[in-house]
């Protein structure tokens, strides 16, 4: 295979960033068409994809965070899950990568997953831990950011 005719480690960092951010900005507008689901479902794989390419562990656990939002939003409570999981195992892994809001979006993850399954002891808890985790959050900005996006319910 030749070799391409730009960076391929911006590409992925760029790529991965852009796709990111606009799931966030669509995660927060709400619904969705059949159309916009597909591709935000795929977006958001991509977007992980690009990560694992280029980033860290904190990158990847983020990304499966997005991923597990968008099953989400799409209503795909297993798959959700699946993503939630994965990225709070990432974190329990190597907790010090993490920044305070990491821990606070990864419970809501499995809280809105578990919403999903039908497992409401379970969402409860998550949910519990969320709000814990987004109360404790010392930068106010940040703080704020994870606020607005647990009132999104």
């Amino acid at each position: 295979m030749a070799n391409p005719p730009f960076d391929t480690t911006a590409a992925h960092r760029w790529f991965a960033a852009e796709l990111n951010n606009n799931l966030w900005r669509s995660l927060e507008t709400g619904r969705w068409s059949a159309e916009e689901t597909e591709q935000n479902i795929h977006a958001a794989h991509a977007s992980c994809y690009h990560w694992l390419q280029v980033g860290n562990i904190s990158h990847h656990a983020r990304a499966e965070c997005l991923v597990a939002n968008v099953y989400a939003a799409a209503g795909f409570g297993e798959s959700a899950l699946r993503h939630a999981l994965r990225c709070q195992e990432l974190i329990e892994d190597s907790p010090y990568a993490f920044e305070d809001w990491d821990f606070a979006f990864a419970y809501d993850a499995l809280a809105r997953a578990c919403v999903l399954t039908g497992d409401v002891g379970e969402a409860a808890n998550f949910l519990q831990q969320a709000q814990a985790a987004g109360d404790a959050i010392v930068d106010e900005e940040d703080r704020a950011i994870f606020l607005k996006w647990f009132a999104l319910r």
